[in-house]
């Protein structure tokens, strides 16, 4: 098959491909000018930047897969490509680690000010070392925190497991934990964690983190946010639209908030100026995967999905 990589892809995943016979395709094509340029694609490979949606899809009726390489699959209308014959892949497994992380980098920059630190001290640090280390001196510890998990899939998951290494309490709320109780219980046991309804859980969360996929409307909405403890924190590293921006920002302006580590934002790639200027507020550019050892596992994952499902 003739495949684009939109968005580019692991030389590890492009080697396989192209080693049963593949043809891969890397130079990116505008978003403006994909329908006429990918009618000559069998398959499309696209991580977060192209967006794969009804009139493209109907623009390619050769079209014979969509890939997504990451986790989250917003930038695919995926039941109408299913709704065509055309499979949708992504790669769930690959990225957990990564992302897992970004949470604790957050976290940490957070509650030690090193999201500040790094703003001030090159222009204050050798004229105001002191005044700074004093301004920095009411940092906090993850020990003993308790932390919220929303979403206990494979990310939530190794949150969790990272959580415990910082000898964190961990609550954890999941909706298939409502249709599967038995499921509950063995989450439990295996993953040394409390399974709470959404309510019940904010008002006990030093920090909360967010691994579910996007919704019509924000989980985190004012009402939501005020269920949380006066000086909590909270992350989001799965899907911008989680977060009801003007009430995040409101809440850091309050002070009911401490502080919000966000990689992803409603407006990508514009994200709300006010809430990028925000002193309390930890930021990355939707960075989540963006490891190299991520990268590399998720190109292999979707070259053996790509494979498994078109053998050459």
């Amino acid at each position: 098959m003739k495949i684009l990589a939109n968005d580019g892809i692991d030389q590890a995943g492009q080697d396989m491909l192209e080693k049963v016979g593949h043809q891969v395709v890397t130079t990116k094509i505008p978003q403006d000018q994909l329908h006429h340029e990918l009618p000559e694609f069998d398959g499309i490979v696209v991580r977060s930047a192209t967006k794969v949606r009804s009139d493209l899809i109907d623009a390619c009726p050769n079209l014979r897969f969509i890939a997504r390489a990451g986790v989250g699959m917003d930038n695919i209308d995926v039941d109408y490509a299913r709704s065509k014959g055309i499979p949708v892949i992504n790669t769930p497994a690959a990225s957990s680690i990564a992302v897992a992380e970004l949470v604790f980098a957050h976290m940490l920059s957070l509650c030690r000010f090193l999201h500040q630190a790094h703003r001030d001290m090159p222009h204050r640090g050798g004229s105001e070392f002191n005044a700074l280390k004093a301004s920095y001196a009411a940092g906090t510890e993850l020990f003993g925190k308790t932390l919220g998990i929303v979403g206990f899939g494979r990310i939530g998951q190794e949150v969790a497991r990272i959580a415990h290494g910082f000898r964190m309490k961990v609550l954890v709320h999941d909706l298939i934990f409502d249709q599967q109780p038995e499921l509950a219980k063995s989450v439990v046991a295996q993953h040394k964690v409390e399974v709470l309804d959404l309510d019940s859980m904010l008002p006990q969360c030093h920090y909360l983190s967010l691994h579910v996929p996007g919704l019509r409307e924000p989980l985190m909405n004012a009402e939501r946010i005020a269920l949380m403890p006066a000086g909590a924190c909270l992350v989001n590293c799965s899907r911008g639209g989680l977060v009801d921006e003007t009430a995040l920002l409101a809440a850091l302006n309050s002070g009911h908030l401490r502080y919000a580590g966000l990689d992803v934002f409603v407006n990508e790639p514009n994200p709300l100026p006010e809430l990028l200027e925000h002193p309390n507020l930890s930021a990355t550019p939707h960075t989540g995967a963006s490891t190299l050892e991520a990268q590399e596992r998720i190109g292999i994952e979707m070259a053996q999905r790509i494979i498994e499902a078109f053998p050459a």
